[in-house]
C-alpha cells in the first residue's frame, strides 16, 4: 500500500485554527518518511484544546502559518494520492478549512478513515477511539494528541488490516475529496 497518514491538532473549534500538522509517508506498506510541524493559527487558543493536545500560544509564536507550508506539503494531497486519518471527516475538514481560510485552491485527494475500517473489521471493538483501536492491535501510541504519534499510529492501524484483511474490504470505504 502507498498512502499518507494523517494528523491535526487545532487550537479552537474552528476548522482554520491548525496548530499542528503530521504526515507519515508509507510506500510499498512500509513507513518511509515522516513531516511534523507546528503552525500559528490566526485565532485564539481554547483552554480545551490545549488540555487535549499540550500545545500553547507561545510554541506556535515563531512557528508558520499555513500558507508557508502549504507549497511543502501540497505535493501529498493530489488526485490519486490516498489520505488516511482517523476520523478523517475532522482532519479533512480542518485540512479545507485552512485551504478556504488562505484562499487556497481546494484539494483534490482520496480519502480514508481507520474509524470506519476498524469499526467494519473489528466490530466486537466497545469504541473505535485511536487509542483503543492501538491498545487491541498492541500497537504503540506514546503520546495521543500529539499530531505525529497520532499520524503514526493511523499508518500501523491501516497497515495491520492490510496484513490480516487484505485490500479488498478498504476499497470499498475509500472517498474522492
Amino acid at each position: 500500500m502507498n498512502f499518507i497518514a494523517m494528523d491535526f491538532e487545532t487550537a479552537n473549534a474552528q476548522r482554520h485554527s491548525a496548530c499542528s500538522l503530521a504526515l507519515t509517508k508509507v510506500e510499498n506498506s512500509q513507513i518511509v518518511d515522516e513531516f511534523y510541524t507546528l503552525i500559528k493559527p490566526e485565532t485564539k487558543f481554547f483552554w480545551k484544546n490545549i488540555q487535549v493536545h499540550g500545545i500553547r500560544p507561545q510554541d506556535v509564536a515563531d512557528a508558520p502559518k499555513f500558507p508557508e507550508i502549504w507549497p511543502i506539503i501540497q505535493p501529498y494531497f493530489q488526485k490519486n494520492n490516498l489520505v488516511v486519518a482517523h476520523n478523517a471527516s475532522f482532519d479533512n475538514s480542518v485540512l479545507a478549512g485552512c485551504l478556504n481560510y488562505y484562499n487556497l485552491e481546494p484539494a483534490n485527494f482520496l480519502s480514508l478513515c481507520t474509524v470506519k475500517t476498524s469499526r467494519k473489521l473489528y466490530p466486537e471493538i466497545d469504541n473505535h477511539k485511536l487509542n483503543t483501536i492501538c491498545k487491541f492491535l498492541d500497537i504503540p501510541l506514546d503520546n495521543h494528541h500529539d499530531a505525529l504519534a497520532d499520524s503514526r499510529a493511523c499508518a500501523h492501524i491501516l497497515l495491520e488490516e492490510e496484513k490480516y484483511f487484505g485490500t479488498e474490504p478498504l476499497k470499498s470505504l475509500v472517498i474522492a475529496k
